[in-house]
């Protein structure tokens, strides 16, 4: 219960004597103005990490070889199998199924209940816990063109623009076209969204939405989304949840066509074969690959999986070489590094300030622009916030939001931020919250459809784990959207191949071999073992000591 230091609440000072001028500013509807799209271009080019030179590497094998990304992301696609595949005895599968889902977050659980509406049997293996995923970490909300005056058209010109056109139009179209069905979906299950006295749904704006179509539930959106789902889920009999059981290689049959996977069990550290007609990849995102040494606000599992299952298998990537870092995490204290801080507390007033209490961005810019912003701010412009830690960030003024909307907006609508930063003595109505971008999303992915369908005959992918819905930007509010989106629509996709799949044939490893055999050639001979399921913290003293 420490609260802030002596030194930072004397910075606090510049922040509460600014305030009474920036407050009567926003309640005459007056912000900082927002950058025009060439000084948009020319800050990203200059300060988002994305655009910077070092820390990238060309991909030597693999259907994307040739590409430059992320050294983090190509060390995982360039790796070998945790299994040998002349070891593992296809002849008899331990369990079998119509569809295999792997992933327990939001995409896979609609995909789940999708597939069983429509009488398919399905066993759902999660690497952890279900419903352990960045799904129940999302806070802010969901976008849906649900309100009077708004329609999927304008949802899709603000996607397409936060992505700066680069996204792929039939995806988009997709994700706003059946945005309104998912509200209504939602609602049905028993989903409790924020709503007004008389019973409309409450929405706001997110950063770089020219609509207020974000629905939400308090701050915690993702978990109260994931209640529902999970719930509904548990009690399907042909659902068959595996908990604890990460995929750790796809299965083919000899034409080529997915076939199931094989599975690990973190408990009792066995191997399970399963064998399906159609297989669907939800394994979210890679956010604990810590791009750039970047922390990040995604869950403990998140280590790009399923992307390594589906490059060894031949499946294209895109957009990989794009990553979103959330503008807000907090650098303070030092238990919250990396916390997500909503984009809501932004959408209901709170301000971006410097070490002098000053404005130095328009709030509600698309988060890689309003990313660069913060950066520039603190690294160019030398006007960051330094901890005790020695991290940088910027103030984001919290306590405007009471000042806006009256006193105890703030617990009302950030209930799950208020209580993480009390318990450390902070109080988010009184006191601003020191912020700095994090790893937040995998913008990149496997190839898909509209439909969630892959190159590789009867494998499907939802969710975080694909590219291209986003371009190289996501908006907020549309990743719990695309999650449901195509997680429902891979479910009855996969539904309609199973029942048209009749010969199932011999299953095989053999790609996993050729794929071994590529790496051999191309001079790989120290590659990493991947899907590394978990991420390793030790220190390296620790290891060192532990291996002597």
């Amino acid at each position: 219960m420490s609260g802030y230091t002596p030194e930072l609440k004397e910075l606090i000072k510049r922040v509460e004597a600014t305030r009474p001028q920036r407050v009567e500013r926003a309640r005459r509807g007056e912000h900082f103005p927002p950058l025009s799209m060439e000084q948009r271009m020319e800050w990203l080019k200059r300060y988002h990490p994305d655009y910077k030179e070092e820390g990238r590497k060309e991909v030597r094998v693999g259907p994307n070889k040739g590409d430059v990304l992320p050294e983090e992301i190509v060390n995982v696609l360039e790796s070998r199998s945790r299994i040998e595949p002349e070891r593992i005895d296809l002849g008899r599968a331990d369990l079998e199924t119509d569809i295999l889902i792997i992933g327990g977050g939001g995409a896979g659980t609609a995909a789940a209940l999708m597939a069983d509406n429509m009488g398919r049997k399905v066993i759902l293996a999660t690497k952890l816990r279900h419903g352990d995923s960045n799904t129940i970490m999302a806070e802010g909300g969901i976008q849906a063109a649900t309100q009077e005056g708004d329609s999927p058209y304008y949802h899709y010109l603000d996607v397409m623009g936060g992505g700066h056109f680069t996204n792929k139009p039939e995806l988009v179209a997709a994700l706003v076209n059946d945005a309104p069905l998912i509200i209504d979906w939602l609602e049905d299950m028993g989903v409790m969204f924020n709503k007004y006295p008389d019973g409309r749904l409450m929405t706001r704006h997110g950063g770089g939405t020219c609509r207020r179509r974000m629905h939400s539930a308090g701050d915690m959106t993702g978990a109260e989304i994931m209640r529902v789902l999970r719930d509904e889920a548990r009690n399907r009999e042909n659902i068959k949840v595996m908990e604890f059981s990460p995929a750790v290689e796809l299965l083919l049959d000899r034409k080529g066509r997915c076939r199931g996977a094989i599975l690990f069990n973190l408990e009792t550290k066995e191997y399970y074969t399963v064998k399906a007609r159609a297989v669907i990849l939800a394994t979210g995102g890679f956010g604990r690959l810590h791009i750039q040494g970047f922390p990040t606000t995604n869950h403990y599992g998140a280590t790009a999986d399923g992307l390594v299952l589906a490059y060894r298998a031949g499946v294209r990537t895109c957009f990989l070489e794009a990553t979103q870092y959330h503008p807000t995490g907090a650098v303070y204290p030092e238990q919250n590094v990396g916390l997500l801080i909503t984009e809501k507390v932004r959408g209901l007033g709170a301000q971006l300030l410097n070490v002098d209490g000053e404005e130095f961005c328009f709030p509600l810019e698309p988060r890689d622009v309003e990313s660069a912003c913060i950066i520039r701010e603190c690294l160019e412009v030398g006007k960051g916030i330094m901890t005790p830690t020695g991290r940088i960030g910027v103030w984001l003024d919290s306590p405007m939001i009471d000042l806006l909307h009256g006193e105890g907006t703030v617990k009302k609508e950030l209930p799950a931020k208020y209580i993480q930063f009390k318990r450390y003595g902070i109080d988010i109505s009184k006191e601003p919250m020191l912020v700095y971008p994090t790893l937040h999303y995998q913008n990149g992915g496997i190839e898909i459809n509209e439909f969630g369908e892959t190159s590789l005959p009867g494998l499907y992918a939802a969710g975080e784990v694909t590219g291209g819905v986003h371009g190289k930007n996501r908006l907020m509010g549309n990743s719990l959207l695309d999650v449901l989106v195509f997680g429902r629509r891979t479910g009855m996709k996969a539904s309609e191949y199973v029942g048209r799949v009749k010969d199932e044939g011999e299953l095989t490893l053999e790609h996993v071999e050729r794929f071994h055999e590529e790496l051999k050639a191309a001079g790989i001979n120290e590659a990493p073992v991947a899907p590394i399921l978990l991420p390793d913290y030790t220190p390296d003293h620790v290891r060192a000591r532990q291996f002597r």
